[in-house]
């Protein structure tokens, strides 16, 4: 599979802001009901997309960052493909670490799901595969690099506001077993973001089961809750933690700005081993 797709695609927003909601960690199994720490991960994802739908009214564009399958089956990204076709929107998917590219990319198929780069209205959003096969850790090495850099270069050319996605953190987030996790070569990747002053106007990721909301400058910092179970923040080892499953809402406005926030399922229950020490 490309990585994650050279693919360019374009979609025309309804109004002047493009209005977005990602999904992320989905962590389904091979077959339905199949649990993470305890938690049934088909359940909670249905249960967030019950809650996107209430909320949104509107959406533009559907992004998937990664983890969407716990281990890899083909099984799990048609069961996924399916269950998000609820959601009226285009939906673009990147690899996570759990996530196999080439079982990925056979059940997708050429339906589109997996773009390189989406042009909507005056912004670029550049969806980088920050995935190593067989390894936990995210790096986005030279090709990705590269990739960014030409996007980066046709925003400036064309004046487009940029949001930068991927499925590891960039950045240190104050948990030392998922910092050891982030990108390696982040120092790469900010000294390309830095060398495009006012191109990028936020970056987001999954992988940390947290939300996060910081920023680095003039660049927002997004990381979101994973649509099943979740990891305590600040946590020195492997901590699941007690909050429910959610989802990340954006509304890019012509201006550059980017409002953001998150929203958790209410009125339901989950179950989820806090005692674990792990689940890889």
């Amino acid at each position: 599979m490309p990585s994650p797709n050279d693919k360019q695609c374009s979609i025309t927003p309804a109004g002047d802001s493009v209005h977005l909601v990602q999904l992320t960690d989905t962590h389904l199994c091979a077959e339905p009901g199949g649990t993470l720490l305890g938690m049934d991960t088909d359940r909670s994802l249905q249960l967030v997309i019950d809650q996107v739908l209430r909320e949104r009214s509107h959406i533009d564009l559907l992004l998937a960052t990664g983890d969407l399958s716990d281990r890899g089956a083909q099984s799990a990204y048609r069961r996924l493909q399916g269950y998000l076709q609820r959601i009226p929107a285009t939906a673009c998917w990147l690899p996570g670490n759990h996530d196999n590219r080439q079982e990925m990319a056979a059940a997708l198929g050429d339906s589109g799901e997996l773009c390189g780069a989406i042009l909507a209205g005056n912004w670029q959003i550049v969806m980088l595969d920050s995935q190593v096969p067989g390894e936990v850790g995210g790096c986005l090495g030279e090709t990705e690099l590269a990739r960014l850099r030409d996007a980066l270069v046709r925003a400036q050319d064309n004046t487009w506001h940029t949001l930068v996605c991927l499925h590891h953190q960039p950045v240190a987030i104050g948990s030392e077993w998922l910092d050891e996790q982030m990108v390696s070569d982040a120092d790469a990747f900010w000294s390309l973001v830095d060398a495009f002053p006012g191109v990028v106007r936020g970056v987001l990721w999954g992988h940390v089961h947290q939300h996060i909301d910081r920023r680095r400058g003039a660049v927002a910092l997004m990381a979101s809750p994973s649509t099943c179970v979740q990891f305590a923040p600040g946590s020195s080892g492997f901590k699941a933690d007690d909050q429910p499953p959610g989802y990340r809402w954006l509304e890019l406005t012509r201006d550059g700005d980017i409002r953001s926030g998150v929203s958790r399922v209410t009125g339901a229950d989950f179950n989820v081993d806090l005692e674990s020490c792990g689940y890889l």
